[in-house]
């Protein structure tokens, strides 16, 4: 009896809210969000303010897109660690921070945000062997501070459904995981969207300018995926080179058997050429 009372109660508080609100001022107020996320949106700066990363069903939103949200909304933010583990003697570190948003004096909404030194991205490089937490622990601290920031902006502009949590540990992920699984096939489709070569393929510069590609890939701000691609490229024409060369022992051999020792000198350190046509990413 009591239960149904309850909730007969319940049911009068949520239409007594219902009716009390004007509905014109929810028409208008929900106009003006749709209005907002366009202008953000149109404003932001892709790669920069937010990125796409591999796998989300929208965009991320980056620490200076919350920034920039921030201050077009006149607003402040403070920071509260509510939670931490510091264990110096077995190198693990723990950060959860509370993101705090005010409008003059008065407190808007909150964010929260976490991050550990066992998350991939700090626990084991790419080789597989472990990080120094020790050196990562401010790293963390500062990383769950961004996420609470980007937490918190993406309440305050109801722009959830337009951006997704700042994850950029995923990006690095999907960086990782292509990197890993990429074949020469792969690499020879990628595009440059930099330099003299901007727009071609890495099989077309391959074919007009391959010392360009040597070039590249010895620079130490040239993409990950970008150099392990060159790598790939120039390891399957050396391999097809070797393929090529064993076979043409192969044939010259069962051709004349007799001379079996001298064509095998005549070859040694000869250098073959591999044809656009016997490329092994075509």
């Amino acid at each position: 009896m009591a239960e149904i009372a309850l909730q007969n109660q319940n049911q009068v508080n949520s239409l007594s809210i219902i009716d009390s609100v004007d509905l014109g001022e929810v028409k208008t107020t929900l106009s003006k969000i749709n209005q907002f996320q366009m202008v953000i949106q149109n404003t932001l700066k892709k790669d920069h303010d937010y990125g796409i990363i591999p796998g989300t069903p929208k965009p991320t939103l980056f620490k200076p897109g919350a920034e920039k949200i921030l201050m077009l909304f006149g607003v402040t933010s403070e920071y509260e660690v509510i939670e931490k583990v510091q264990d110096y003697e077995n190198g693990f570190f723990a950060f959860t921070v509370k993101c705090l948003i005010y409008k003059n004096g008065i407190k808007i909404t909150e964010g929260v945000g976490h991050c550990n030194t066992r998350e991939p991205k700090y626990y084991k490089k790419k080789d597989g062997t472990l990080q120094d937490p020790y050196g990562y622990a401010n790293t963390v601290l500062k990383m769950a501070k961004k996420r609470a920031q980007v937490d918190a902006t993406l309440t305050l502009a109801s722009l959830s459904e337009v951006f997704t949590q700042d994850i950029e540990d995923m990006q690095e992920f999907a960086q990782t995981e292509q990197v890993e699984t990429m074949t020469a096939q792969d690499a020879a489709a990628i595009k440059l969207t930099f330099g003299k070569h901007k727009g071609k393929t890495l099989k077309e510069i391959y074919k007009t300018h391959p010392d360009y590609l040597q070039w590249l890939v010895k620079q130490d701000r040239t993409d990950p995926v970008i150099k392990k691609g060159i790598e790939l490229m120039f390891e399957a024409v050396k391999q097809q080179e070797q393929n090529k060369h064993v076979q043409q022992q192969e044939q010259t051999q069962n051709e004349r058997p007799k001379e079996e020792n001298k064509v095998a000198e005549m070859l040694e350190g000869e250098e073959i050429e591999i044809n656009e046509d016997e490329l092994p990413f075509d």
